[in-house]
């Protein structure tokens, strides 16, 4: 959306900062920060985004990734990170115990955690004067917004500023965003691809569905007409937005990382062409996380329409294997705050406690297996699965971290699991997705 932004208003550009890994810099630089965007749909399509201006490397250039935060020019900074980078603890707080955030703590001036990158680009912003600054998060976590705000406002708090935690909490705006375009892995396949369709050699191109949405609380002061004229929806409650993509594509996406994988399908279209599989999938969307759902968001029907349609793209190879990656942290938000919210209005899970079974089988079977288990929870999954498949889930249960102790004590949702992962492990997936 910036490169189309630019074209309306030529201020506008991106500066690219990768917290770690120099890749994408060594990638991109020899080409200027030009990359073909592949936007895959019926008909393919090939363009060339010119959006970046620079980019920078955290962790060799520090000084360049703080400049950039504290340039009075710099007004807005978007976050593309996992869950898992927040570095937050069960309690959505930053986790004080977490191995960066320890370090951060320590030399607050060379940071390693998102949080720790953004209190040391804002306390130079503060200290040169330069102002005010929105940060937006454009992730799959359940109030983004807010998340971030207290994490670094926790952060600068422990590190023993309290007047730039005053400075930000006065002049910082974190407004909660939602963004969602399937976008797989780039890949060699990819490159040469790009190859084949332009004659140009490209070291890192970009693939991803042509549908696009991205929904952004109404906190960006002028910017927020700028945005919007680039097709970005400003709104005033992001929350049913949010909830909608997090547990209508995402939790329907996890589901079918899971079943699909353990069933043995590769990719999310290979998956929706299992009827048995889709229909599984079609009825959970409809009959238990609709139900779910605040009001004030997309139309429900036609939003599930548009996912499903969007699953069984074939131009798509989303791999089921990327989507499984970090389970244990996208569960909680994709699954387990529906499952919550089904018992406690009254209604069963049998059907939602599929693909929390699914997950636990197939994250057990990973770690046992020749299979990369991709999970901050691995070695704690890896002793759980050397125990007998009839004993995992209750052992998989006690993972605080996963489940909420009065979701792990509800006989309900535990009763469900139970037997659906019975089912799956003896290879009787009709069963199970007959319900």
């Amino acid at each position: 959306m910036f490169d189309q932004l630019l074209a309306r208003d030529p201020r506008w550009a991106v500066s690219a900062i990768a917290l770690r890994s120099d890749s994408v810099r060594s990638a991109l630089a020899p080409q200027d920060g030009l990359y073909s965007l592949v936007e895959l749909d019926v008909q393919v399509r090939v363009r060339i985004v010119g959006a970046l201006r620079e980019l920078i490397t955290a962790a060799a250039d520090p000084a360049a990734a703080i400049g950039r935060l504290a340039h009075p020019k710099t007004r807005l900074v978007t976050l593309t990170i996992t869950e898992k980078g927040y570095c937050l603890d069960a309690d959505g707080r930053l986790d004080t115990a977490h191995p960066d955030v320890a370090f951060d703590l320590r030399g607050p001036r060379a940071p390693r955690s998102a949080p720790g990158w953004l209190a040391a680009g804002l306390r130079a912003r503060k200290a040169a004067a330069a102002g005010g600054l929105t940060i937006a998060s454009c992730d799959n976590l359940a109030g983004n917004g807010a998340r971030l705000r207290a994490a670094v406002i926790d952060l600068v708090r422990a590190q023993g500023d309290r007047d730039l935690a005053a400075w930000i909490e006065d002049q910082v705006r974190f407004p909660a965003s939602m963004v969602d375009s399937i976008t797989p892995a780039t890949d060699d396949a990819l490159k040469a691809r790009v190859s084949a369709l332009t004659g140009l050699d490209d070291a890192w191109p970009i693939q991803r569905e042509a549908f696009t949405q991205w929904v952004i609380e109404d906190e960006l002061g002028a910017d927020g007409a700028a945005l919007a004229s680039a097709g970005v929806e400003v709104v005033r409650d992001v929350r049913p937005y949010e909830q909608a993509k997090l547990r209508l594509l995402n939790g329907a996406h996890s589901t079918l990382a899971y079943l699909g994988g353990l069933i043995g399908h590769t990719t999310v279209a290979d998956a929706m062409a299992d009827a048995q599989l889709a229909g599984f999938v079609e009825r959970l969307m409809r009959r238990d996380i609709a139900p779910t759902l605040r009001r004030g968001g997309p139309d429900t029907d036609a939003y599930i329409d548009a996912i499903l349609t969007r699953f069984r793209n074939p131009a798509i190879a989303h791999q089921l294997a990327q989507i499984a990656w970090d389970g244990s942290q996208k569960l909680p938000v994709r699954v387990l705050g529906t499952i919550a919210d089904a018992l406690a209005a009254g209604r069963g899970a049998q059907r939602l406690a599929v693909p929390v079974a699914a997950w636990m089988l197939y994250a057990a079977r990973c770690a046992v297996s020749s299979e990369t288990l991709v999970d901050p929870l691995a070695p704690a999954i890896a002793a759980i699965a050397v125990a007998p498949e009839t004993a995992q889930v209750d052992r998989f249960l006690e993972l605080t971290a996963v489940f909420p102790t009065a979701l792990a004590r509800d006989r309900r949702f535990t009763d469900a699991v139970r037997t659906a992962h019975a089912e799956l492990a003896a290879g009787r997936f009709a069963e199970a997705l007959a319900l």
